[in-house]
Parts: C-alpha cells; sequence; structure tokens
C-alpha cells in the first residue's frame, strides 16, 4: 500500500517505452491511502457507489479489483431541494465513508455512469444534463467543481462535452473542445494541488480536438494527472511528448468483449471500466475465459466448421440442474470452490440474489484472472503471439441472454414516451383469466373451475 506521505497519485511506467510506436505496456499506480494498483488492469462499475449485487464485505472478502468507477450522478438526486446526503456525510474520505467500501480501493469518480443514459437536452456552455434516479437535470461546472472539492476523490475526471447515443453535427463538434477545455481550467485552478485530476479526451476525430489536446499537453501535462480516453481510437494520434506519455490512460470506451479489451491494450491503454461484467452477470452468464489460451478439459462446440469456446456459460438451462461441476475448471474464486453449477442454476430459476451475487464474484475473479495473465505476456514479450491464440480458441463475442435478470432499476433507462412495455415482468398474476364485471377485472372462472384445480371444495348453500 501507497505511504500516507506524498500527496499525489504516482504512475510509474514499467520497462523501456518507445515514444514513437503505441503500443502495451506495464505500469504501477500509487496513491497514498490506497493499495498499488498495477496497470493494466481495470476499475469495478458501481451504481449509487455499491458494486451490483455484492456488498462491501463481500468486496473486500471475494474480489481482487483496486479501484471503482462512482459516477456523480447517482449521489445528487436531491439538488434541486435541498442538500444531497452524501455532502452531509463527516470523514476525510467521504466516499468510501458513505458507501462503505474498502479503504484500499482507488475511487475515480466521473460526472456519468459507463455507459450513460442519453440526455433529451444537450450540454450548455456552463453545464451538462445528468440523469438522476429523480430524472434528468444539468450540472454546472462551478458546482461541479464544488461537489470535487468536498467528495475529493482519488481520481477526478474533469467535465467533458460528450453526446451520448448520438454523433454530434459540424456545428456541435466545434463547440466540443472549447468547452472541455474551459471545464477541465476551471477544474484545475480551483482544485487542491494534490488532488488527482484526470483530463477527458473526446469521441471525435483528432484534428477536431487537437486544439484542446495540444492545450492539455503543453500547458498542463505537468498538472492532470491522466487522460481518460471516451473512444480509445483517438490514442494513437496524442502527441507523444515525454511528459504525456507518462501519463496513466484510463478508457471509458465500455469495451463489449475481452478481444475489443485486447485491442485497447495493444494501442497502450492502461485502466479500464467494463461494463460487459454487469451485463452477464444479470443475464446469468458465468464468464468462463482465460488468457491466452483455455484449459485442456475446456468444452467446445463448433461454429461454421471451427471450433470455437464460449467466453461465458449461460446459466438458465435446466441441463444445468443436475452439474456438479464449478462454472469453470480450475477457477479459484469463492463461488467455483464453494458451490456447483445446479446449485446456482436453482438459485437463478427461483430469483433469488444470492445466484446473481455468486455469479458476480466469478466474473469479476474472471476479468482480475485475465488482466493478471494480460501482465505477465506482456512482461514476457509475448503479447502479440498470446492475443493471437486467444483470438483462434474463443468466440468474438458474449453469448445471447436466454433468461430474464433481476429487477431492472428505473432510473438506468430513460423512457421512451407512452405505450411502452414494462421492463419488469410481473411477479404474479391471476390464477386464470380475467373478465370486465361492473368495471372491475375479475377473476374469469367460477368456484366449480377452481375446485377442478385442486383448491377447496364448493360448499352449497
Amino acid at each position: 500500500m501507497a505511504s500516507e506521505k506524498g500527496s499525489k497519485l504516482l504512475f510509474e511506467v514499467l520497462g523501456n517505452v518507445d515514444t514513437s510506436n503505441a503500443g502495451p505496456r506495464l505500469g504501477r499506480i500509487a496513491i497514498p491511502g490506497r493499495k498499488d494498483f498495477e496497470t493494466p488492469n481495470f476499475f469495478a462499475i458501481t451504481s449509487r457507489g455499491v458494486t451490483p449485487h455484492m456488498t462491501p464485505d463481500v468486496v473486500a472478502a471475494h474480489t481482487q479489483f483496486g479501484g471503482v468507477h462512482m459516477a456523480l450522478e447517482d449521489f445528487i438526486e436531491k439538488a434541486r431541494k435541498g442538500t444531497p446526503p452524501i455532502l452531509t456525510c463527516p470523514g476525510p474520505s467521504i466516499l468510501h465513508r458513505f458507501t462503505a467500501l474498502p479503504r484500499s480501493l482507488v475511487t475515480l469518480l466521473a460526472p456519468r455512469r459507463s455507459p450513460a443514459v442519453t440526455a433529451p437536452v444537450g450540454n450548455s456552455n456552463t453545464a451538462v444534463s445528468i440523469f438522476t434516479s429523480t430524472g434528468f437535470q444539468s450540472v454546472s461546472s462551478k458546482a461541479y467543481v464544488s461537489y470535487m472539492k468536498t467528495l475529493r476523490p482519488d481520481i477526478a475526471i474533469s467535465l467533458a462535452d460528450v453526446p451520448y447515443g448520438s454523433l454530434p453535427g459540424t456545428k456541435r463538434v466545434a463547440k466540443m473542445g472549447d468547452r472541455t477545455q474551459l471545464w477541465l481550467s476551471e477544474l484545475v485552478n480551483e482544485m487542491p494541488e494534490e488532488q488527482a485530476v484526470f483530463a477527458p479526451i473526446l469521441p471525435i476525430d483528432f484534428l477536431d480536438q487537437s486544439e484542446y489536446i495540444n492545450y492539455v499537453a503543453d500547458e498542463l501535462a505537468d498538472t492532470v494527472s491522466g487522460l481518460a480516453f471516451y473512444d480509445s481510437n483517438v490514442l494513437p494520434d496524442i502527441p507523444a511528448t515525454t511528459t504525456i506519455v507518462k501519463l496513466p490512460r484510463l478508457s471509458l470506451d465500455e469495451p463489449s468483449s475481452p478481444a475489443h479489451i485486447l485491442r485497447q491494450i495493444s494501442l497502450g491503454m492502461d485502466i479500464f471500466t467494463i461494463p460487459f461484467i454487469g451485463f452477464a452477470t444479470d443475464a446469468g452468464i458465468a464468464l468462463t475465459f482465460r488468457f491466452p489460451r483455455p484449459l485442456p478439459s475446456a468444452e467446445t462446440q463448433t461454429t461454421n466448421g471451427t471450433t470455437l469456446l464460449p467466453l461465458g456459460i449461460d446459466m438458465w438451462p435446466s441441463s444445468h440442474a443436475h452439474s456438479l461441476t464449478p462454472l469453470s475448471p480450475s477457477c479459484t474464486c469463492y463461488t467455483c470452490t464453494s458451490h456447483h453449477k445446479a446449485y446456482i442454476q436453482h438459485l437463478l430459476s427461483a430469483k433469488e440474489m444470492l445466484g446473481w451475487t455468486l455469479i458476480q464474484i466469478h466474473n469479476h475473479h474472471i476479468i482480475s484472472t485475465f488482466f493478471s495473465s494480460v501482465r505477465e505476456s506482456i512482461k514476457n514479450g509475448a503479447f502479440e503471439r498470446d492475443c493471437e491464440e486467444f483470438a483462434r480458441a474463443y468466440e468474438s463475442e458474449l453469448p445471447e441472454k436466454s433468461g430474464q435478470g433481476p429487477r431492472v432499476r428505473g432510473y438506468h433507462f430513460k423512457s421512451e414516451g407512452p405505450g411502452e412495455e414494462k421492463k419488469n415482468r410481473a411477479a404474479w398474476g391471476n390464477l386464470g383469466g380475467e373478465k370486465q364485471v361492473g368495471g372491475e377485472l375479475v377473476p374469469d372462472e367460477g368456484a366449480d373451475e377452481l375446485e377442478g384445480k385442486g383448491f377447496a371444495e364448493k360448499i352449497e348453500a
């Protein structure tokens, strides 16, 4: 764990790095009071400050990730009516105290969730639109700085003019760099010198934001602590100055598969947020891939005449109901060493929350092991060859969802208008059909029908 002495995030590139070429690299992040964080690696995505399906004590006991991604929009739902509860939390490390997360974890606070819900109203010159649990609202740059000064995350990501869900027009593109540069300057100038701030890199062509990026490289390279990429494809175009190349790179590009992660690592990305971990867990899919190659005992399937391994196993089918094997061979996570497929399939079928908790523990362990193997591969100089072997062994995308996941949390999704189908299936319904009687819906079955289904006998008057 990094010493309490010192005041800011320190990033060390391990090994020789050719600043003229993009490529995979090893690094280490040290933050006072937190466990050192080796890269490439990932931050777990949280929902309202909590890693979905896992309590803080489960995170401490059964996970290996070193940091968490939090979103300010998760905490300020009462900003219009009063002070958000998180701002009244006492203590020097408010985010850790409010969420009860282990103090060893690095906290990264961004304006929006990953992935973010598209807002109906765009950003302005002074504010961005966010989606809280009580609806959309705007947070100004001034307010954002105030929140950051109070919450003091280990890593603060500056506001960025990002058009979620749509391609920006020519006029909008011209504004994006100017707005983001202004907001970054305001945050850097107002925050204490020891605060680590990551400069956002926009999801537009490099030339369209070159003035802003050159400003970061020339004026703020010694002030900002890292770069946050909303599009990993921009990374190779970043000026390879000595100062810039030593900054850690965070991907907010939301990779949808391990292959996408490997591609970004090959470009030189250091830290990741990976939404597909949560998507897989909610779908009841247990990740099973290993890098660079599967175990000899792994089950294969044939696709287009080629034998490929699935990246995960759908645990909803009843074919798992009698299997006493773990989710993944040789996996050492708590789930695989303590339970078997049949038990987890039963939990999902019964809609027991523990089922998703056990899969979530397993899936985070698989990703942690994946990154550990990637770092070892880079260290051994075999990364490119190992990536090719991984591509030959596994399917390119995760399995399709077949079962219904846990209840959808409504504040994560934008309403599309009247007549929209409910996202959660009703937990129960009527015994039979329904019919209209006196303006009310009543079961379309009488006492005789119910008696025929095994209910109490009809009592004659």
